[in-house]
């Protein structure tokens, strides 16, 4: 600190060089850091999955997770970052030739392609050929989250200059993600026993602990998510940065609270399977505004994404008759709107309100939503294509004998809780 302090007496020159050069390497690890935590959220997402669901498609689901992140990371280096931050004359495509991106850049945008791909696996898990996943898996790290990425992040995409906010993805990662999961769920089918006589029947998770686990992982995970979507540390970007983990907490926190008590309310005793998602809908919900929110921002919003939740996976359940299997489409679709039309109610930029609500009108809320509902309908509208292709083409769903005896088995030859079991076959259970 004192030889910085000469070097800007004697050499002010030098010493913003070596102050711009130390900001510049903490920023690289920073970037590298949340990278490492965001890789972290897959063992996050295969505890959630496989303990929200049987214990004999376990091996299934973390063999899912495992194939997104070695397909991501292949995926987006060789074609998918050119998608989203290659070059652009127009705002919609972007292209600037294969193997692009490098260092910690590319570690950090690779592990949100691989996110957006794990939202679809829970909700056509127990189903779901795992040959006809690997595909869709390959499609959306390569070029369905890509392109539509960079109509934001790249900087010169048109969402970006129509003034669109969405920090770090409620609608980019999170709700494409969500909005493919409830077509593939809705393509796929529902579990057999699902419905039955036009009853809702559930089939509960094997395991709530690995879930509770799963969620805490998670949780530990989006200070990475979010908080290294500052893109930078030092100065400014510091106290930025740490307050975008503050809320994000704080938002988490209000979101679980949120569907406790909805749950309390409406099923007379608070619900743990709808509290985890209660916790990642209040994760999802200040994704988009975590750099553009005050804390009793972030609060109302997880808190209202908590009892989305709760709501959404009622409707798509009972009303719908769409079989999700883990509530992906609530979790990070539907409440990803939700997180990313917030800001044009009560969204900041600094100290200036822009929202609805806090004296900035109406004009960021026209836009977040325009966002919000060009990621859904390119999400939905690929997705449909690809599955369509895919069940004309190889199928879907596995027969109604390997659903039964469970994937584990039919798909990989193992399972993942070894030893003497009597399991009834009952296509009602």
């Amino acid at each position: 600190m004192s030889l910085l302090l000469t070097l800007f007496q004697e050499t002010p020159s030098e010493a913003a060089k070596v102050l711009e050069q130390v900001n510049g390497d903490m920023g690289m690890l920073w970037m590298l850091l949340s990278g490492i935590l965001v890789f972290f959220m897959q063992a996050g997402f295969t505890l959630v999955e496989s303990g929200m669901t049987r214990s004999k498609n376990a091996v299934n689901i973390a063999m899912k997770n495992l194939l997104d992140i070695c397909v991501g990371s292949i995926s987006f280096w060789l074609i998918g970052y050119s998608l989203m931050y290659g070059d652009t004359s127009n705002g919609w495509f972007f292209w600037s030739g294969l193997f692009q991106g490098e260092g910690a850049d590319l570690f950090f945008q690779t592990m949100f392609a691989a996110t957006a791909a794990t939202i679809v696996s829970g909700a056509i898990a127990g189903r779901t050929k795992y040959t006809t996943y690997i595909i869709f898996s390959v499609v959306i790290t390569a070029f369905i989250y890509p392109i539509s990425g960079g109509w934001q992040w790249q900087g010169e995409g048109w969402l970006t200059k129509l003034g669109f906010i969405d920090f770090a993805g409620s609608s980019i990662v999170h709700s494409v993600g969500g909005w493919a999961a409830l077509v593939g769920a809705i393509m796929v089918g529902p579990r057999i026993g699902k419905f039955v006589n036009g009853k809702v029947l559930p089939i509960p998770g094997h395991n709530q602990i690995l879930a509770t686990l799963g969620v805490f992982i998670l949780w530990l995970g989006w200070f990475g998510f979010n908080g290294g979507s500052q893109l930078a540390w030092g100065g400014a970007d510091a106290v930025g940065a740490s307050n975008v983990v503050l809320i994000t907490n704080l938002a988490a926190a209000a979101g679980g609270l949120g569907a406790l008590i909805t749950t309390w309310i409406w099923y007379g005793k608070p619900n743990l399977a709808q509290t985890l998602n209660g916790a990642l809908a209040g994760l999802v919900s200040i994704t988009a505004g975590c750099g553009n929110m005050t804390d009793i921002g972030a609060f109302f919003a997880g808190l209202i994404g908590g009892i989305i939740v709760v709501f959404s996976i009622e409707i798509i359940e009972k009303k719908l008759k769409i079989d999700d299997a883990i509530g992906a489409a609530s979790v990070h679709g539907v409440v990803g709107v939700w997180g990313t039309i917030v800001i044009g109610l009560w969204g900041i930029n600094g100290d200036t309100g822009i929202g609805l609500f806090n004296g900035g009108g109406a004009s960021q809320l026209g836009v977040q939503a325009l966002g919000a509902l060009a990621y859904a309908v390119w999400a939905v509208v690929l997705s449909f294509i690809v599955f369509g292709i895919l069940k004309a083409t190889m199928g879907l769903r596995v027969s109604k004998e390997v659903e039964i005896e469970g994937l584990d088995i039919s798909e990989h030859g193992s399972i993942a809780y070894p030893g003497k079991r009597v399991r009834e076959i009952d296509e009602d259970r």
